[in-house]
């Protein structure tokens, strides 16, 4: 089994331990039922970033904390029909093609305001994130009460497991 995820710091903002918050939604990931070769990205954007992403795909003005962008179809299989091989003669098919699972956009800066508006730690705060962000690329969504406190709790059962406060 491998799931790879991506990260990436694009933002000045605030120091982020990608390490630690790749392990973590690599865990969700694992705890979500998640098997096999999947592919998952997860990027600290700044304010401007978020923001358009927001606009393009939300049509919302302004920044937000996260953004999950799931990727909803499994890849065609390609090659030839009917055995879904190579791209031609004497080519072994793919073993397992990846599921591309999608992509987590976090901004910190705004992670950081809501843990003063929450009077929790920043890194509380990105935890949750990433937990959230993760959570909707598999399907859970927070439209209707009840919906969101299965997501709620859901949440805090990732964190338990997962999520160790730092010491600072």
């Amino acid at each position: 089994m491998s799931i790879d995820i991506y990260a990436a710091d694009e933002q000045h903002d605030h120091e982020i331990d990608l390490e630690r918050w790749v392990d973590l939604a690599r865990g969700s990931l694992t705890d979500e039922g998640v098997r096999g070769i999947a592919e998952v990205s997860l990027i600290f954007a700044d304010e401007p970033t978020i923001a358009d992403l927001n606009q393009q795909f939300m049509g919302h003005e302004g920044p937000t904390d996260v953004l999950s962008f799931p990727i909803d179809d499994e890849p065609e299989p390609t090659g030839r029909v009917p055995d879904a091989g190579g791209s031609g003669p004497g080519e072994p098919p793919l073993a397992e093609i990846p599921q591309l699972i999608g992509d987590v956009v976090i901004c910190p800066a705004v992670a950081a305001r809501n843990a003063v508006e929450h009077e929790v730690p920043f890194d509380d705060e990105v935890a949750l994130l990433v937990v959230h962000g993760v959570l909707h690329l598999l399907g859970w969504d927070h439209v209707i009460d009840e919906e969101a406190e299965r997501m709620e709790a859901r949440e805090r059962e990732l964190l338990t497991r997962h999520y160790r406060a730092s010491s600072t």
